[in-house]
């Protein structure tokens, strides 16, 4: 990616391509939505020449994320048209009782057709808005959603590609969170969690992103945690993130 590195991709460790071949689990509740590094994600990945994104939306329709990317200086419309980005509208899905696995395994010879055709010397990266309703269509199947992405995951090893996706931590009570979120966790190879301010409510920053690389060991043979202070303004053609002051 050639584009000039960003205080967030810093902060997400894009700046030196890090993520390319991982699995990137962007973790937010219902007082701090994780959306904004999504949209950065999206925007940074179209703006590539040699990047391909496949978007899995369960959460929101096409015009949504055209309409927020336009006013990032991205143009989706065009990037689908130019085959750069394939749009999965998945709003509308629904797995029969009798044939979850069955669904699930359709889709994903859908991803890996798309990944087979366009692999040639692109970064391809997989996206799914909201892992938690990927399990709502499964009829709350969270077996056969996991078996969905450890298959989504061979393919970064197999192809190079990333995987990105959300998951609203919030609405899994204190016992699931042993079960779905914590496989998801363990699955990602950084996971960004958005959440409010430990302090407080503050007039200009919108809460803080921490973000964990397995990747990363620090001096005392633990994954490196990054903690940064954002704030989140779309402007025009660009958005403010953070603020510089942060802490690692």
């Amino acid at each position: 990616m050639n584009r000039p590195a960003s205080l967030l991709d810093d902060a997400l460790s894009l700046s030196d391509g890090e993520s390319t071949g991982r699995v990137v689990l962007v973790e937010d509740c219902v007082e701090t939505s994780g959306a904004f590094v999504l949209h950065h994600f999206i925007r940074r990945l179209l703006s590539s020449s040699d990047s391909i994104l496949l978007f899995l939306a369960f959460a929101q329709p096409f015009s949504h994320y055209d309409r927020v990317l336009r006013k990032m200086g991205c143009n989706l419309t065009a990037q689908r048209e130019n085959k750069k980005l394939f749009f999965f509208d998945m709003l509308m899905l629904e797995c029969p009782d009798d044939g979850v696995e069955g669904g699930l395994t359709a889709l994903y010879g859908n991803i890996q057709k798309a990944i087979e055709v366009n692999s040639s010397n692109k970064n391809i990266t997989i996206m799914i808005d909201d892992i938690s309703l990927l399990e709502v269509s499964a009829n709350g199947s969270t077996k056969d959603v996991l078996n969905f992405m450890h298959y989504c995951h061979t393919l970064t090893t197999q192809f190079g590609c990333t995987i990105v996706t959300v998951l609203h931590e919030d609405i899994y009570s204190s016992g699931d969170e042993f079960t779905f979120p914590l496989q998801m966790k363990y699955l990602a190879d950084i996971t960004i969690k958005a959440e409010p301010l430990i302090t407080g409510l503050a007039a200009d920053v919108h809460g803080q992103l921490t973000i964990l690389n397995k990747g990363m060991i620090n001096g005392f043979g633990s994954s490196k945690r990054k903690i940064h202070n954002f704030h989140y303004k779309i402007k025009e053609n660009s958005v403010d993130y953070f603020y510089p002051g942060s802490r690692s």
